[in-house]
């Protein structure tokens, strides 16, 4: 069974016992979630359904398995002949999830 779900402003393309790193997920590790904004689903016949954006009643159960900073990133930002420069780095927060089951 396949599923398109959104989280976190993104779309990803799951399965069932998948790992797949997305933006933190409110939660600890070892909780576990439901994802409702199922976008398409397809089951095990090759019959898909498509929401309207969502699947109303659909979800996926998932796992947060770990919870982590991403790779830092550096923004630099420079006003040429000013001497003004600005470095500054982030590092995102990333959860590790596994998907239990579509329903």
């Amino acid at each position: 069974m396949l599923a398109v779900i959104e989280t976190g402003g993104k779309q990803y393309n799951v399965s069932t016992d998948q790992k797949i790193i997305v933006e933190k997920l409110a939660g600890n590790v070892g909780d576990k979630l439901k994802i409702e904004k199922v976008l398409l689903k397809k089951d095990k016949d090759n019959k898909s359904t498509l929401g309207n954006p969502y699947i109303s009643g659909s979800y996926v159960d998932v796992e947060i398995c770990k919870t982590f900073k991403d790779k830092k990133i550096i923004i630099f930002k420079k006003r040429r002949r000013k001497n003004s420069r600005r470095k500054n780095g982030h590092r995102q927060m990333k959860s590790l999830i596994k998907i239990l089951s579509i329903n």
